[in-house]
């Protein structure tokens, strides 16, 4: 078991044994010793839709009754939406889910009362599960009596989402909303059709789907380019599989960056400091009225970074991840209204941002994406890429700039590099490659940057070349 960029992952065989009661008993004793909370508390559990899911949280209930805390049963909903009940009824939360890895692999993410937890958090959570597991101290595994709160849960975060926009604000649009296995496919559908666009459903799934947002699959993406083909679609729009990563392709069926999404939603909401990990974009600097500032990749990094903003007195704070979930951490007044911050990954305000933005200017979405004349940028990741392999690469080419130059001499010359997460380079010809490890999967992840398409694709395929050249070479 390991935190990695969000949360904790593993394979799905051992969460469903004695692991995921350990760790959900570790962050149970660690909110009493804290103070954070007391026994008789509620803690909020809640699904995605992997085979593994409802044995690991019905371990999880278990282990967390047998410390005296009242169990609710959220279902199957959206990650922010657990987290926003989580917020307002000031409970601890825990949201298994493995995100958009594959099936064979799960996860759980945990929540304070007060918000995601951080990485001192993670620290103090892994040490404590160590020490049970030192002491041979018993944990409860058995399901225990929970609460059925998933109406209300889904309720509270469709009633934020439905004051988002003014009334018939997509009104005209026609939009897709590929469901897959997503526990958010309910409520995108009844939160798009609240504005007034006319909605399709497609690819509902009764078995899960992994659907990375940040590097959508040939599969996917041939499928949406069939759909909007089919039914002449203004866009198609989905998340991964816990409902905080959003995706939205166009009326062609290409698929907008992440970035893009939460530079559009940081405009639509008016931000005075937007918090961003090194991957996203580098021209979104320029993009905006606002004030950037880099992180490592990962929500609690953007969580982190953006707690210092609001501690510097600076206001209108938010933040996003290059997959496109957005974070707020203050308050912000849309469409007349107050709206809380939420400091999690969410995925339907960066979807309802730029939807909204191409029905005011009764442009296409592709026509929207390209006014905002970013570098052009491509990811993509190698799977099943032993950490040991990548973690032995990133060593060889921090060892030394002759190393460094030498493994990227058939793409470009080296002008600048960062080593803030993976170590990203800026060529001479202005070119930008980034390589780094996932910090939650056995996947090694390549980013680029170039002043075209074409370009930015060519560089993206000769870095996964090159490692994995370097990897087979070893």
């Amino acid at each position: 078991m390991k935190f990695g960029t969000s949360g904790l992952r593993g394979l799905s065989v051992d969460l469903k044994g004695r692991a995921s009661a350990l760790y959900a008993t570790a962050f149970g004793k660690y909110l009493l010793q804290t103070g954070k909370a007391r026994a008789g508390d509620v803690i909020l559990i809640g699904r995605d839709f992997r085979d593994s899911s409802p044995e690991i949280s019905g371990n999880c209930a278990g282990a967390l009754a047998a410390l005296g805390f009242r169990i609710f049963d959220c279902g199957t909903v959206p990650t922010p939406a657990l987290a926003l009940y989580g917020l307002e009824s000031n409970a601890a939360c825990l949201m298994v889910t493995g995100s958009h890895i594959p099936a064979d692999r799960n996860g759980i993410k945990f929540y304070r009362p007060d918000g995601e937890i951080d990485k001192s958090d993670e620290a103090a959570i892994t040490a404590l599960a160590a020490e049970i597991e030192r002491t041979g101290e018993a944990v409860t595994q058995a399901p225990a009596g929970t609460e059925e709160h998933e109406a209300i849960c889904r309720q509270l975060f469709f009633e934020r989402n439905a004051a988002l926009l003014p009334q018939g604000a997509l009104s005209g649009m026609k939009i897709g909303v590929y469901q897959h296995s997503s526990v958010a496919r309910d409520l995108l559908v009844d939160v798009l059709a609240h504005y007034g666009a006319e909605i399709t459903a497609l690819g509902r799934s009764e078995s899960f789907i992994p659907v990375d947002t940040e590097a959508v699959s040939d599969e996917t993406i041939t499928l949406m380019k069939r759909w909007v083909s089919e039914h002449k679609f203004d866009a198609i729009v989905s998340t991964d599989g816990d409902g905080d990563r959003p995706l939205v392709a166009d009326e062609t069926g290409t698929p907008l960056r992440g970035d893009l999404l939460g530079l559009v939603a940081a405009n639509f909401l008016g931000a005075g400091t937007v918090v961003t990990p090194v991957t996203s974009n580098s021209g979104i600097e320029a993009a905006g009225s606002f004030a950037v500032r880099r992180t490592r990749v990962g929500s609690p990094f953007v969580i982190s970074g953006m707690e210092e903003a609001v501690a510097a007195g600076e206001d209108h704070v938010m933040g996003f991840e290059a997959n496109g979930g957005l974070l707020t951490a203050t308050p912000f007044n849309i469409n007349d209204r107050a709206v809380r911050a939420l400091p999690t990954r969410d995925c339907f305000i960066p979807m309802l941002a730029i939807l909204s933005l191409a029905a005011t200017r009764k442009q296409p979405l592709s026509a929207v994406a390209a006014s905002y004349r970013l570098p052009f940028a491509a990811a993509d990741r190698l799977e099943n890429f032993p950490l040991e392999t990548s973690a032995a690469l990133m060593e060889h080419l921090r060892a030394s700039d002759e190393n460094l130059s030498a493994f990227l001499q058939p793409i470009g010359e080296v002008a600048t590099k960062s080593d803030i997460d993976g170590l990203r380079v800026t060529l001479r010809d202005g070119g930008i490659i980034h390589f780094r490890p996932s910090g939650n999967a056995p996947e090694m992840r390549c980013y680029t940057e170039a002043g075209s398409e074409a370009a930015a694709l060519e560089l993206l395929n000769t870095g996964l070349n090159r490692i994995t050249d370097w990897a087979g070479a070893r």
